[in-house]
């Protein structure tokens, strides 16, 4: 099918794709995919492509297949973009093979039943800190949603591939989500997937930025641990998740 064809779009996922780190005028968030959604809605008539976002922040694989990929599959969309797995991979001794397992088992239920479906793989981790250390894992899951994707014939969104996302800059203070610029980026490479012909090239190198001290670099990361690690595991210590008590933004397939 082509992009001019897609008539209408679900997005599921976790914070990733709920846009979490792109804050919008009113208070919530944006994100690559509501932005994918805006491109691609600029190929239909005005009010005639329709849009669902059903992400919830803090979402394990299984929250997202219970209750999410059921929706999709009643919504009926022409396009899907699935994105799971990356908060059980974060977690201390989880294994790749068995995410990727019920990746496949969600990914199989879903091409059976909707259009479209782009399936996203991890980033590359080696320059942000938080993640650094988990980038084994992360590879290893990726290998096998690119396997996936063959196997049910889907386009991947390859963010490992995506250079300019492992610059700081596209990264919100907390480390773990993605900045407004980094949103936009990511939102341009899927257009790009999808053969929409788009303004501006994910991958255009940033600006030069000047050397930081260590003492810059020590301050930054003090800040960081007071205002986003203390918190993030005071809440796995009182088995607590950020997307607890959160609904979907967008729930129903609605003209955009």
């Amino acid at each position: 099918m082509t992009p001019a064809a897609f008539a209408s779009y679900v997005a599921i996922g976790d914070s990733f794709t709920e846009g979490v780190g792109d804050p919008g005028p009113d208070g919530s968030f944006v994100g690559w995919a509501d932005r994918l959604a805006v491109l691609l809605a600029d190929r239909h008539p005005e009010h005639s492509f329709r849009y669902a976002n059903l992400a919830v922040r803090g979402k394990l694989l299984d929250q997202i297949v219970e209750d999410q990929v059921p929706r999709a599959k009643r919504l009926a969309p022409e396009l899907v973009t699935f994105c799971a797995g990356g908060n059980d991979i974060i977690r201390p001794g989880t294994d790749p093979d068995d995410v990727a397992e019920r990746f496949e088992r969600a990914v199989a239920d879903l091409t059976a039943a909707v259009g479209t479906v782009v399936v996203t793989t991890g980033f590359d981790t080696r320059n942000v800190p938080v993640l650094r250390h988990l980038r084994g894992k992360i590879a290893t899951y990726t290998a096998h949603v690119r396997a996936i994707a063959d196997r049910y014939e889907c386009p991947v969104l390859d963010l490992w591939s995506l250079r300019s996302v492992q610059d700081r800059r596209a990264w919100d203070g907390d480390r773990l989500h993605l900045s407004p610029e980094g949103h936009t980026r990511v939102a341009l490479r899927a257009a790009q997937v999808l053969g929409l012909e788009i303004p501006a090239d994910p991958d255009q190198p940033w600006p030069e930025l000047p050397p930081r001290s260590t003492l810059e670099v020590r301050r930054d990361d003090i800040q960081w641990a007071r205002e986003y690690l203390v918190p993030w595991i005071g809440r796995r210590l009182r088995g607590e998740s950020s997307g607890d008590h959160v609904s979907a933004k967008r729930p129903d397939l609605l003209p955009l």
